[in-house]
């Protein structure tokens, strides 16, 4: 399916979605983390403290030293192209909203920093984020209710995606999407 994205965000995306089905976060909560903290593979940011936030998802020289080093996990592997900095990044973002305290969006922007007016800040970006993620998704990507009795019926499409032709075949109707 090509995506309505320049090319630079395509591993953003996809990389996200993957991510979100892996570690049971919130496709939207990835992406709005990644587009908040703005990293690109390679690329490494030097803080005022003297660390540094690393690669696609910006995670902090600090923390890396400390929490992920015993698992091996060096900023030469976070800094790295691919989807292994958003597969972390929905690891650490799945530990803060399972065990951190407050509401859904401080335990998030924990990922930030956990300085209430740090945290605030984020947390308020976060949100917009999120929920721009969240229709941008919703407009690509139909998905089923399977919380109801008809979890076999698609949930409604949006405008952007309804059928646009469908074909008989039999007794059953075949839909075709738009490109």
């Amino acid at each position: 399916m090509p995506l309505d994205l320049p090319p630079h965000l395509h591993e953003r995306v996809v990389c996200s979605i993957a991510a979100a089905a892996r570690y049971d976060v919130p496709a939207n909560l990835i992406l709005a983390v990644a587009e908040q903290e703005g990293g690109k593979p390679g690329q490494w940011v030097r803080n005022v403290n003297g660390t540094h936030d690393v690669g696609a998802m910006q995670f902090n020289t600090a923390y890396l030293a400390t929490d992920l080093a015993r698992y091996g996990i060096t900023p030469a592997d976070v800094a790295a192209p691919g989807c292994y900095a958003y597969e972390l990044a929905s690891w650490r973002l799945r530990s803060h909203l399972r065990n951190d305290k407050g509401d859904l969006w401080t335990r998030a922007a924990n990922y930030h920093s956990r300085t209430p007016a740090y945290n605030a800040a984020y947390r308020s970006q976060l949100m917009q984020r999120a929920a721009k993620w969240a229709v941008w998704l919703g407009a690509r990507f139909p998905t089923f209710d399977v919380t109801s009795s008809n979890a076999l019926k698609p949930a409604p499409y949006p405008a952007a995606v309804r059928p646009v032709l469908q074909v008989k075949t039999g007794p059953q109707a075949i839909t075709l999407f738009p490109r």
